[in-house]
């Protein structure tokens, strides 16, 4: 805005000058006409005065030359003006055009301003809008907020209660723990790596099936491997014999002969690998705890190979000198003295390859042996130049198939060449062949497990790096089967039993029935005490009957002796025949009474009986002890039925008190414990109401800080629409401007 000032300025001082410039022009142009025109008058004036030229000639010479100079400067000054004039015209035009271009910018400036406000305005209305309704949003949202805090609040009171009951029972629990602890636990066996190493680590089934599905295919490579070795070895014994001498023909070279020898003893050396490798495999099983610590198997297979070894470094020097014997005789060329010397090579490679391989597979058998020989730290380093040693002896392997396929073919050209020649060269191209792919699967098949072989074989105890020595590996594992036989003998079916409800319905039952455990026990006691006392009166009254019927038999004998007759055979025939059923009689009613009480009545009346009848041998005498005897007999069962019914109308009552103190036992524990929860009740309500006046406290406050917040928004909302009228008056100012 100040320079579009100070340009107008400028502008109107131009203008002013170009009016100023503009009249001084019009002067000038008319002077410069009233000179024209009186030049032209003078002109004529001097035709038509030819004759008064003499007569104007005699003007003063001054007089002209004032007239010359006059009309030089005004001529001068009259070019100096237009020369300012077009001067000016150029300027006032360039500035003209500048000044168009200017008023142009400005104008799309100023249509770009306007743009501009427009899009403020719509943009600033659009957020009036926006914060209208955020505002009614968080309106909203803190009604919500302070609902979710009152909700909240409960459920963190709810959740503090629950937070310290599970710390009261976690720590009632902790110090029952530590208490066991301390007396149960001697000492901590995972602190000591000797004592941890004798713990049982976590079982991995699917660790131990992928190691065994590894192992199975190992296994299958192995004897690829051995079958490839056994072909190679005994065709290359059958080609010493056959080249460059045939032993059907002629006699071979004593080394060759060695080399044959040695070479027959193959399969000797071979097939151990085999076996071995089968023994590995059948070692890891499902149940196992496969480590290279428990893995003695391994060292097995290591000392087959190392019998291997043995057998390539003795057959090496043989196999060596052989080739260059074959070089030394006259059928080789010089192509094919070239072939033997690369195979010459490649044999010694070979044996180098074996040799490292032998060598690590040596330092995997030793933690099964000497665990201190390798550390874990080194496993994966181990296995890394296993798999480095694999993939060489496939490219070795390579390399003599390479060279050995030339060979055969410039053997094929030697004019003494045979078919049993060519059969073997094939047969031995067809092993190297087989050896080449099995050592290439298995180079593959190591480094794609490399990082599982690394992992599994190496894990140990729980809080231990590894076990200590093979001894506590074996003792781990004879644990483990202990513990597997203990879980299986766990996993019986358990014994129906009685529901929960149930048992508490029972338990409720026995607390405050009458027929409580401990009457029925004391009842079962007295009961006891009845028999024995009964079966002392049974063996009493047994002794006393077995005396009564002695004497009975005594008396019946004096009087067979001192009657006669049939009188007397029937007062013995009544007097016996009553007795035995009275004693019968009286036996089986005295087991079912009280002893005490009928002891002395019954003995009377067993006693009389036999005098009363030597006595009395009339009708009315025995009538009167009968009716005597029935009325003590009636009296005795009577008496013993009201005794034995006020005993168990004393175990009755005397239950019914124990239960009804037990009962009131009970009623005054729950009684303490209702009082208990209603003392927690009451605090639980006194810190309620605290709370709630934390609350509304803490709703005051947040509603405050609401409110201060919506002020806040007002006042920017106020501020913002001040800054909208200042820009749309600075617009309408660069409108007017502009214009």
């Amino acid at each position: 805005q100040e320079q579009l000032k100070m340009k107008d300025q400028s502008l109107r001082k131009l203008q002013q000058e170009m009016d100023s410039l503009t009249f001084r022009n019009q002067q000038l142009a008319k002077r410069v006409e009233l000179l024209q025109d009186e030049l032209a008058l003078s002109e004529a004036r001097g035709k038509k005065s030819k004759k008064s030229v003499e007569s104007s000639s005699q003007l003063s010479q001054e007089q002209k030359s004032v007239f010359n100079e006059d009309l030089q400067k005004k001529i001068e000054e009259n070019e100096r003006l237009h020369i300012l004039f077009f001067e000016a015209d150029e300027q006032h035009k360039r500035l003209e055009a500048e000044l168009r271009s200017r008023l142009e910018v400005l104008e799309t400036d100023a249509a770009q301003h306007q743009a501009v406000v427009d899009s403020l305005t719509k943009k600033y209305t659009e957020t009036i809008e926006k914060l209208q309704n955020d505002k009614a949003k968080l309106e909203i949202k803190s009604q919500t907020l302070e609902r979710e805090a009152k909700d909240c609040r409960l459920r963190t009171e709810e959740c503090q209660q629950q937070l310290k009951n599970l710390q009261a029972a976690l720590g009632s629990r902790l110090e029952e723990s530590l208490c066991i602890i301390n007396e149960k636990v001697p000492f901590n066996d995972t602190r000591s790596a000797r004592y941890n190493a004798l713990n049982v680590p976590l079982h991995n089934r699917r660790n131990q099936l992928k190691l065994r599905d590894l192992a199975g295919q190992a296994l299958a490579f192995v004897q690829e491997l051995v079958t490839a070795l056994l072909n190679f070895h005994t065709y290359t014994e059958q080609k010493v014999q056959i080249f460059p001498i045939d032993s059907a023909t002629d006699t071979i070279s004593p080394l060759n002969q060695k080399f044959s020898q040695y070479l027959h003893e193959n399969a000797s050396y071979v097939r151990p690998l085999e076996k071995g490798m089968l023994h590995l495999f059948e070692s890891i099983t499902e149940d196992t705890v496969t480590v290279l610590e428990t893995t003695v198997k391994l060292k097995a297979f290591s000392e087959h190979l190392a019998s291997y070894l043995g057998f390539l470094r003795k057959i090496l020097p043989y196999q060596l000198k052989s080739l260059e014997e074959e070089c030394e005789s006259s059928l080789c060329t010089a192509a094919l003295r070239a072939r033997n010397m690369e195979l010459h090579r490649d044999m010694k490679r070979l044996t180098a390859v074996f040799e490292k391989l032998h060598t690590y597979i040596s330092l995997l058998a030793l933690p099964s042996t000497r665990p201190e020989g390798l550390l874990r730290t080194n496993y994966n380093f181990v296995f890394t130049n296993i798999a480095a040693s694999l993939h060489g002896f496939h490219d070795i392997l390579k390399d003599i198939s390479k060279h050995y396929s030339q060979k055969a073919a410039l053997e094929q050209e030697v004019p003494t060449a045979t078919q049993k020649l060519i059969t073997t060269n094939n047969c031995i191209l067809v092993s190297v062949a087989a050896l080449t792919n099995g050592t290439g699967k298995m180079a593959s098949f190591f480094s794609n497990n490399l990082d599982h072989f690394s992992t599994s074989l190496s894990y140990g105890p729980k809080g231990g790096a590894e076990f200590i020595s093979p001894l506590s590996a074996e003792c781990m594992l004879q644990y483990k089967k202990k513990a597997a036989a203990y879980v299986k003998s766990l996993k019986k079916p358990c014994a129906d039993s009685v529901p929960y409800e149930e048992a508490l319905a029972n338990r409720r039952v026995l607390l405050s029935s009458t027929e409580s455990r401990e009457g029925l026990a004391q009842q079962v006691q007295q009961s006891l005490e009845k028999i024995a006392k009964l079966e002392q009166e049974k063996e009493h009254w047994m002794l006393e009957a077995q005396l009564a019927k002695i004497k009975l038999e005594k008396e019946n004998q004096k009087l067979k002796n001192s009657l006669s007759g049939h009188l007397t055979e029937t007062i013995q025939e009544h007097s016996v025949l009553p007795n035995i059923a009275e004693q019968k009689k009286e036996t089986t009613e005295k087991s079912l009474r009280e002893p005490i009480k009928s002891t002395s009545l019954v003995r009377n009346l067993t006693l009389r009986v036999p005098i009363r009848v030597a006595n009395c041998s009339a009708p009315d005498a025995e009538s009167r002890e009968d009716l005597i005897k029935t009325h003590y007999v009636a009296r005795i069962a009577e008496l013993t039925s009201h005794l034995q019914l006020a005993d168990s109308k004393s175990v009755h009552f005397h239950a019914e008190c124990r239960a009804l103190a037990k009962r009131l036992s009970l009623a005054e524990k729950s009684k303490e414990s209702l009082t208990e929860e209603l003392k927690l009740a009451s605090q639980n309500i006194t810190r309620l109401q605290a709370s709630k006046l934390f609350c509304n406290d803490e709703l005051m406050t947040t509603k405050r800080s609401y409110e201060d917040q919506l002020s806040m928004m007002s006042d920017h909302l106020c501020s913002m629409n001040e800054t909208l009228t200042k820009q749309r008056e600075e617009i309408d100012t660069l409108k007017m401007t502009s214009k």
